[in-house]
């Protein structure tokens, strides 16, 4: 008579260790990249998130994504470039440029009817 074979996860638990833990690591991180495209995939299929009237809480990257131009275009228009690295707000960037947030929002918006216009 044979003796009965342990169940397939504590098996590879105890003879395969290191590749099981390679396995769920690799896992999780797929999970949380899945999640995170279906999560930025809804927020942006929304109708409401595309050309939203620019404000001074918006990133060069957000304007860029709600607007569907290069964010080459968004930061040519900036007064100053942001560090690399770094994700500050409009109101950040009119700060440090010196310039009022409405004047550097209507460079913005000249910025992008020129990108659509090409």
């Amino acid at each position: 008579m044979t003796t009965p074979r342990p169940p397939a996860l504590a098996y590879l638990w105890r003879h395969h260790r290191p590749a099981l833990i390679a396995l769920a690591l690799a896992l999780a991180v797929a999970g949380f990249f899945a999640v995170r495209l279906a999560l930025f995939t809804i927020y942006w299929s929304d109708p409401a998130h595309r050309q939203q009237p620019l404000a001074g809480w918006m990133t060069p990257g957000y304007v860029a994504r709600s607007w569907d131009v290069p964010v080459e275009v968004i930061r040519a228009a900036l007064p100053v470039s942001p560090e690399a690295g770094t994700r500050p707000t409009l109101d950040r960037i009119a700060e440090q440029g010196g310039i009022p947030l409405p004047d550097l929002i209507a460079g913005i918006e000249s910025a992008i009817a020129g990108a659509r216009a090409e």
